[in-house]
């Protein structure tokens, strides 16, 4: 699948979670297509690696997206944009209920679903007219495992707050993607070992025969952020895991 550099020149994208990962993937995409890219971590160092693999004219700021004035001062400071994409998160809350730290799942929820919400909230205001606001999601939500019950929460949180923004948003469109196994720092709680373990027995288990990579996925925002007719979709790229 490869997109026309025109389908988005001149077009501002902003992408929060931006500077590694599928988020890094995105920002990287989108500026092949022609857009003007910003991206947006909590850590500085991570701004300057990630403009270092960006093409020149990109932009960075080190912002941290569980404070709202933060978040709002860097919309405003942003002026006019044209799409928004949230892929910002961390490492996946996995445990068992019984030893389940409830404080520790209400910080999960802090910076992926408030982190949304806030980041939405924020942004709505600046988007021109055609805009959009991707959010992320995942396939723990269709199909939780034992020990996922955070993990898949927050996932339904944010996939309810997708299609309840595109309405209130209207005409701005709000989409999700939906990633399943992917190749991230969203594993990097494992050693080496384990997550290739990890990612070879999850690839026997897919239809596909393998995991996805960043770049996969990154094509599922772009297909969205272009596609005009698409708002309150939610966009499953996860090599045919919820039906095995």
């Amino acid at each position: 699948m490869s997109f026309d550099h025109r389908d988005l020149k001149g077009q501002r994208v902003v992408v929060l979670g931006g500077t590694s990962g599928i988020g890094l993937a995105t920002a990287t995409a989108a500026a092949a297509a022609g857009a003007d890219i910003t991206v947006v971590s909590n850590q500085k160092a991570s701004v300057q690696r990630a403009l270092a693999e960006l093409p020149a004219g990109a932009a960075g700021h080190a912002v941290d997206l569980t404070e709202t004035a933060a978040v709002q001062a860097l919309f405003r400071d942003l002026g006019d944009i044209d799409h928004v994409v949230f892929t910002a998160g961390e490492s996946l809350l996995v445990s068992p209920l019984d030893t389940l730290e409830l404080d520790q799942a209400r910080q999960f929820f802090e910076l992926r679903y408030f982190g949304a919400l806030r980041a939405a909230q924020a942004a709505a205001p600046h988007l021109r007219p055609g805009g959009s606001i991707t959010l992320t999601t995942g396939a723990a939500l269709p199909r939780p495992r034992p020990g996922w019950s955070v993990a898949a929460s927050v996932i339904g949180a944010v996939d309810a707050l997708t299609r309840a923004l595109a309405v209130e948003l209207a005409p701005l469109r709000v989409n999700a993607v939906c990633p399943g196994v992917v190749r991230s720092p969203l594993w990097n709680s494992m050693s080496e070992a384990e997550r290739e373990e990890f990612y070879r027995t999850a690839a026997a288990g897919l239809l596909t025969g393998h995991v996805g990579e960043a770049s996969d996925i990154a094509r599922g925002y772009l297909s969205l952020i272009t596609q005009p007719y698409a708002t309150g979709s939610v966009l499953t790229l996860d090599g045919g895991g919820v039906l095995v």
